[in-house]
């Protein structure tokens, strides 16, 4: 029998996660169907229990739906209860439900495998101080960077992000405050703020970045974002969007719903040109 899986959101339409996921289960020889799910804003929960009930082994979930899977979900995976929004669900046989958030996963591994950027040892600078920040910071301690700081306009809520995630920081210098607080030249500048939806650069001060930096947006778009632009006007040697991040974090669900890791790179390739 096929297994069923879906991604739910609202809207939907804009969603990537099918082609990604059947590309895979082809890839792999896996017999699953995976399709979208146009979500009741008020009616998230029954949508997804009668998805498992008919029989669905997994589940996506999109905006705005992130923070009620996390309430939603009998049982969370550390990072899934750390990041407090989840984009993933098992759903298994006992009725039961396994909430995780691979959106970290992915972007640690664009970085390092797809990028081939070391970030162990790393100045890292990460923007914004949302749930994207938030899904990241674990896996970005899990590196063991020299220094992680969050930079946030309100620089409050970078300062409590900081602070909330101390105790896994071990070893890494991790901090945070406002835009003007930054200092020095980092290695790896990650924007994980709602600019590049506004066409917007957050003000960064001079030297923050150079030819041998990594500049990545955490957005995407058919062009190039503003962020990415502005990198590349400065000079920065390397720059990326979060294309590779939506195909790894998408081949992550696959793998453990699956058992397999797909190859993730001709996905990518077909993806960027189309």
């Amino acid at each position: 029998m096929t297994d069923r899986y879906a991604i739910i959101g609202n809207p939907i339409s804009q969603t990537k996660s099918p082609a990604l996921q059947t590309a895979f289960a082809e890839q792999c020889g896996q017999d699953m169907v995976y399709g979208a799910i146009l979500g009741e804003l008020d009616g998230f929960a029954a949508a997804v229990r009668e998805f498992q009930k008919s029989g669905g082994k997994g589940m996506n979930i999109t905006m705005p739906f992130k923070l009620e899977a996390f309430a939603l979900a009998d049982e969370l995976t550390p990072r899934g209860r750390a990041a407090g929004a989840i984009n993933m669900f098992t759903l298994r046989a006992d009725g039961t439900v396994l909430g995780d958030n691979t959106d970290g996963f992915g972007i640690v591994r664009d970085i390092t495998h797809n990028l081939g950027r070391r970030l162990e040892g790393a100045r890292v600078l990460l923007l914004g101080a949302g749930g994207a920040v938030r899904g990241a910071l674990l896996p970005l301690l899990d590196e063991q960077p020299a220094e992680i700081f969050v930079a946030n306009r309100t620089a409050s809520k970078a300062v409590e992000l900081a602070a909330e995630f101390g105790p896994h920081a071990g070893a890494v210098r991790l901090a945070g405050g406002g835009f003007a607080d930054i200092a020095g030249r980092f290695d790896v500048i990650i924007n994980g703020s709602a600019s590049s939806m506004t066409n917007e650069v957050p003000p960064l001060p001079a030297g923050v970045w150079s030819e041998g930096s990594l500049a990545y947006d955490m957005a995407y778009k058919k062009e190039p974002t503003a962020f990415v632009q502005a990198a590349r006007a400065a000079g920065v040697g390397q720059t990326a969007d979060g294309l590779g991040m939506v195909v790894e974090q998408g081949a992550e669900c696959f793998t453990l719903w699956r058992g397999m890791r797909p190859d993730t790179a001709p996905v990518i390739a077909a993806l960027r040109g189309a």
